[in-house]
C-alpha cells in the first residue's frame, strides 16, 4: 500500500523571496518529496509551504528546511502581523494515505528530537503529538511570541520545551512540531482598516470564546492593503464547513457596519471542501461529487466502480457488499450491516432535503434544508467508515482468541487481549448507535418542512436509521456479555438505555 503524508511547514519570512526560494530548494532536494505549493504574505511576514510524499522522505525534507531557515531567518529582526516563536514556526505532519495519525505522532516526535540534535533548536509538541493537555492548542504554546517566550523560559518551569535546553535559539527561536488532521487556513478581508472590528468578529466565531466548533481565529491588520482581516484556521472542515464560517463572519460584520470584500485560502484545500461550499451556496439540485469530472476520471483510472452503470442499473454497485455479507466469513456481519443501514438512511435523507429544497412550496425552508443536508452528509461519511471499522474490530477479537495459552503468562496475556479487543468491538457499534439515533431525531425534525411528495422517502430513511440504531445496540449487548469490567459494562448499559429512550421519545414526538 502506498504511504503518503503531508507536511505544511510555516516559516517566519514572507518578504524576501530569495530566502524562501533557498528554503524550498533545500526541501525539494530530497528524492520522493513533492513541493505542492508555497505562499508568501508580506503583512504576516510568513510563508507556508506544502510538501507531500513518503513519510521518511518528507521528514528529511522538513529537517533540511528547518536547517536552512535557521541560517537565513533572524527573529530578533523579524516583525509581522502573525504570531511566531520560531524561524521554522510550526511543522505539522498530516496523514493522507496508508498512514494513521498515530504514525504521524511518532514521526513528529522523531523529527522534533532530530531538530534539537542537528540544530540545537528547542522543540515543543502540539495537537495529537502534544505531551501535555495544555500544549494541544498551538496558541498556548505560542503565547507571548518569540520575545515573551525568551523571557519566560528563564524563570517559568511550566514553559520549558519538550526537547532541548530551557532557552530559545538566539536567532531561530523554537520550533513547534505536531501531527493533526487536514487544516484549512482561510482568511476573510473586511472593508475597514479597524483591526478592533476584525478581532471582535474573530472572538465571536472561534470555539474557545463560545463560537463555532473546530474554528480558531484572530483579527489581523493588513497595512499594505489598508484592510482588517479575520484570520481563520479550520481544524475539521467536514464538521464545520468553510461556507458556514464565512456566513457567520458576514453576519457578525453587519453588526459593525462592515462587509467582507474577499476571502483567501492559504496553501492547499481538499476538493471536498470546495464541493461542499458549492453545493450549499449555489443550492445545486441533485448535486453529487460523482458529477465532478476529475472525481469520475480518477475512479475510472483506479478501477473503482463508477457511480452508475452504462445501462443505468444499480444492482452491480450493491452486489459486492451483499456478496461479502452473504459469504461464510464472520465479517462483515451485523455490526457492518447496521452501520450500512444508518449510512443509507443519511443518504436518503440528503436526497429528500435536496429535492425539497428546489420546490417553490418549500422556498422558505431552503436554509434549514441546506443545513440538514450538510449534517447528513457528514453522518453518512462517518457511518460508511464504520462499516469497515466494525469488521476490523471483530477481526481483532478473533485474533485475540487465537493467541497461545500454553503457560499461565500466555493465558493471562491472551485474556487481557480478548478483554481489550472486546471493548473495542463494543465502542464501534456504540458510535454507530449514537449517530443513527441522532439521525433518526434529525429526520423527524424535517417532517414538517420537506415536500409532501417526499414524505414516504423520509419515512423509509427514518426506518433505516432506527434499524441501524437498534442493530448496533444489539451488537453492543452481545459484546458486553463477555466482559469482566463491571464498571465499564454498567456504563455501557446506561448508554444503551438512554439511546433506546431517545428512539422512543423521537418516534412519539413525530406521531404527535
Amino acid at each position: 500500500m502506498k504511504r503518503l503524508i503531508e507536511c505544511v511547514p510555516n516559516f517566519s519570512e514572507g518578504r524576501d523571496a530569495a530566502k524562501v526560494d533557498a528554503i524550498v530548494t533545500a526541501m525539494s532536494s530530497v528524492p520522493g518529496v513533492y513541493v505542492l505549493d508555497r505562499e508568501m504574505d508580506a503583512d504576516h511576514n510568513r510563508s507556508v509551504v506544502t510538501l507531500a510524499g513518503e513519510p521518511d522522505a518528507v521528514a528529511e525534507a522538513a529537517l533540511l528546511g528547518t536547517g536552512k531557515a535557521m541560517e537565513l531567518i533572524d527573529l530578533t529582526k523579524h516583525t509581522g502581523a502573525h504570531p511566531r516563536v520560531g524561524a521554522t514556526d510550526v511543522l505539522p505532519f498530516i496523514p493522507i494515505e496508508g498512514v494513521t495519525i498515530e504514525d504521524c505522532v511518532a514521526l513528529a516526535r522523531r523529527v522534533g528530537n532530530e531538530i534539537w540534535k542537528r540544530y540545537r533548536i528547542p522543540v515543543f509538541f502540539y495537537e495529537a503529538a502534544a505531551t501535555r493537555p495544555d500544549r494541544v492548542n498551538l496558541e498556548n504554546v505560542r503565547r507571548g511570541q518569540f520575545e515573551g517566550l525568551r523571557e519566560e523560559l528563564k524563570k517559568n518551569l511550566e514553559r520549558q520545551p519538550d526537547v532541548g535546553e530551557p532557552k530559545v535559539h538566539p536567532t531561530a527561536g523554537v520550533t513547534v512540531v505536531g501531527a493533526r488532521k487536514f487544516l484549512i487556513a482561510y482568511n476573510v478581508n473586511l472593508n475597514t482598516s479597524d483591526v478592533g472590528i476584525a478581532s471582535k468578529i474573530a472572538k465571536a466565531i472561534r470555539f474557545s470564546s463560545g463560537g463555532l466548533r473546530y474554528v480558531k481565529s484572530m483579527g489581523v491588520e493588513l497595512k499594505a492593503r489598508n484592510l482588517a482581516q479575520v484570520s481563520i484556521n479550520l481544524t475539521d472542515f467536514e464538521q464545520t464547513p468553510m461556507h458556514r464560517v464565512y456566513e457567520m463572519v458576514k453576519r457578525e460584520a453587519e453588526r459593525y457596519g462592515t462587509v467582507p470584500v474577499g476571502s483567501e485560502i492559504v496553501g492547499l484545500i481538499p476538493k471536498k471542501a470546495i464541493e461542499m461550499a458549492a453545493d450549499f451556496l449555489l443550492q445545486l439540485e441533485n448535486f453529487s461529487p460523482a458529477q465532478v469530472f476529475e472525481n469520475r476520471l480518477a475512479d475510472a483510472l483506479s478501477g473503482a466502480p463508477l457511480a452508475m452503470a452504462k445501462d443505468g442499473k444499480l444492482a452491480g454497485l450493491a452486489r459486492p457488499f451483499l456478496e461479502a455479507v452473504a459469504s461464510p466469513a464472520a465479517t462483515p456481519g451485523g455490526g457492518s450491516v447496521s452501520a450500512f443501514a444508518g449510512a443509507l438512511a443519511a443518504a436518503l435523507g440528503q436526497m429528500v432535503a435536496r429535492l425539497s429544497r428546489k420546490r417553490k412550496s418549500q422556498a422558505g425552508y431552503a436554509d434549514q434544508l441546506s443545513a440538514a443536508l450538510d449534517e447528513m452528509r457528514k453522518t453518512a461519511d462517518e457511518l460508511a467508515e464504520a462499516i469497515d471499522r466494525d469488521a476490523a474490530s471483530y477481526d481483532a477479537v478473533m485474533a485475540a482468541f487465537k493467541l497461545p495459552q500454553g503457560d499461565p503468562q500466555e493465558t493471562r496475556q491472551r485474556e487481557e487481549a480478548i478483554q481489550k479487543a472486546t471493548k473495542g468491538a463494543s465502542e464501534v457499534p456504540l458510535q454507530v448507535a449514537e449517530r443513527a439515533v441522532e439521525l433518526f431525531e434529525r429526520l423527524g425534525q424535517l417532517d414538517s418542512i420537506v415536500a409532501a411528495s417526499m414524505k414516504s422517502d423520509l419515512q423509509v430513511a427514518r426506518l433505516m436509521a432506527e434499524a441501524g440504531a437498534r442493530g448496533a445496540l444489539a451488537n453492543i449487548e452481545i459484546n458486553l456479555d463477555g466482559l469482566k469490567d463491571a464498571t465499564y459494562v454498567a456504563s455501557m448499559r446506561t448508554k444503551i438505555t438512554t439511546l433506546r429512550e431517545r428512539l422512543g421519545n423521537a418516534a412519539r414526538a413525530t406521531r404527535a
